[in-house]
C-alpha cells in the first residue's frame, strides 16, 4: 500500500492528461467528416482500444486531415 502512495503524485497527473487527451481526441473525430487515412469507426476504435497515449497521437498524426 506505500508503494502506491509513493507514485500517486506522478500517476494522478497522467491519469488527468490521458482522460484529457482522449475526450479532446473523440471530440475532433466525431465533429470532422474528413480523415487522411481511414474513416470515423475506424478511428474511434483506434482511439479508445490504444487510449493510453497511442491511440490518439496515432489519430493526430496520421488520421487528421489538415484544415
Amino acid at each position: 500500500m506505500n508503494n502506491i502512495r509513493e507514485f500517486l503524485p506522478f500517476i494522478i497527473p497522467l491519469a488527468a492528461a490521458e482522460i484529457l487527451l482522449l475526450g479532446y481526441t473523440l471530440h475532433h473525430i466525431l465533429t470532422h467528416e474528413n480523415y487522411r487515412r481511414g474513416n470515423r469507426p475506424l478511428w474511434i476504435f483506434i482511439t479508445i482500444i490504444g487510449m493510453q497515449f497511442i491511440g490518439p497521437i496515432l489519430y493526430f498524426l496520421l488520421g487528421r486531415e489538415e484544415s
